[in-house]
């Protein structure tokens, strides 16, 4: 009995993460954030850059094109980071013409 309490804990606590992680994510993409690039780890990142398509296909860390959403005012609070709002091989498919 106590073992079935204990499992059914746990599997609640991790259902709680999980819904906690995709709110976290939700309130990330709106509000004050800002694009902060050369942090982000390989396979790490939330969108395509100009060599790849979509979030997550980041080869290596610190790719100075990948980046994540952030608050405004973090990313030049990190060693590395750049705001990459706006530069055009900050998206899928990179700089065009």
């Amino acid at each position: 009995m106590k073992n079935e309490q204990i499992i059914k804990s746990a599997i609640a606590g991790v259902l709680a993460l999980g819904l906690a992680a995709s709110a976290t994510q939700v309130l990330a993409a709106k509000g004050d954030n800002e694009k902060c690039g050369g942090i982000v780890k390989a396979g790490k990142n939330d969108c395509g850059t100009s060599t790849n398509a979509c979030a997550g296909q980041v080869n290596m860390d610190n790719d100075a094109e990948a980046w994540i959403y952030l608050p405004k005012g973090v990313c030049e609070r990190i060693a590395g980071g750049q705001v990459v709002d706006g530069k055009p091989n900050n998206k899928p498919g990179g700089a065009k013409g």
